[in-house]
């Protein structure tokens, strides 16, 4: 079973004569443990695809489905279940500036009744380590860099092995070699866990870590996505010359 399922889905902006169609007829499946990049201009509705999908938007036509749940007509309830399976990673990173890095990770963790408060703070100090802060635990986000910063939401969104992870231009404001070293953990750590990926980006440097590669264009997405095997990268490559 897919872990997310798009069929014919239509999204609008406002009401009334205001109202304007962003996204058109989309179809899409992610499979577990897929790398999935979404490129496309900036307008084009790639962040609003974004959010239907990790149901911090309510669907308004055609089909949605996340791990086998039909997001289409659901409840708050039930959509604030499954976002608890998900985790979000922002261009801004949008970490609390009041809370040290160990504790903006643990917030993730404490959504999770199961855990205790010692398995909490034992989760989130070890998946800070794993993504190479284990000497900035308790640094507060203002004693930290771009980078570091980006590497503390990877930790937050990972730290209770979600299913699906939702990541909108995580290098956007990382110099070349810090959003490399984002995104190879991201794609570390997600591979260790098992989960789904999908990306937004622009960044074209990153292209290669991808399974596929979607394109959104005036809110429409392109059919013919392409595989990113050996062969289709370079062909990929061959293309944008």
């Amino acid at each position: 079973m897919p872990v997310v399922s798009i069929r014919n889905l239509n999204y609008y902006f406002g009401k009334g004569a205001l109202r304007k169609q962003i996204l058109f007829d989309i179809n899409l499946e992610l499979q577990s443990g897929e790398i999935v990049l979404m490129r496309g201009p900036s307008g084009s509705g790639k962040t609003t695809l974004l959010t239907l999908i990790g149901g911090l938007r309510s669907p308004q036509e055609g089909s949605l489905i996340l791990f086998g749940q039909e997001l289409v007509g659901t409840t708050t309830k039930q959509m604030v279940k499954l976002r608890r399976h998900i985790g979000y990673i922002f261009q801004g990173h949008n970490l609390l500036k009041s809370l040290t890095a160990r504790q903006n990770v643990q917030m993730s963790v404490e959504l999770h009744p199961q855990f205790s408060q010692q398995e909490a703070v034992a989760k989130s100090t070890a998946i800070l380590s794993a993504v190479g802060l284990s000497d900035h635990i308790n640094y507060y986000p203002d004693s930290l860099s771009g980078g570091q910063k980006q590497r503390v939401a990877i930790a937050r969104a990972l730290v209770s092995n979600p299913q699906l992870v939702l990541a909108d231009e995580p290098t956007a404001a990382l110099d070349s070699k810090s959003g490399r070293e984002v995104v190879e953990l991201m794609q570390r750590l997600a591979r260790y866990q098992g989960c789904t990926i999908l990306l937004v980006t622009h960044d074209n440097r990153i292209l290669d870590i991808a399974d596929r590669i979607l394109n959104l264009e005036d809110g429409r997405l392109e059919t013919n996505d392409l595989l990113l095997n050996q062969e289709g990268f370079q062909r990929f490559g061959e293309m944008r010359r």
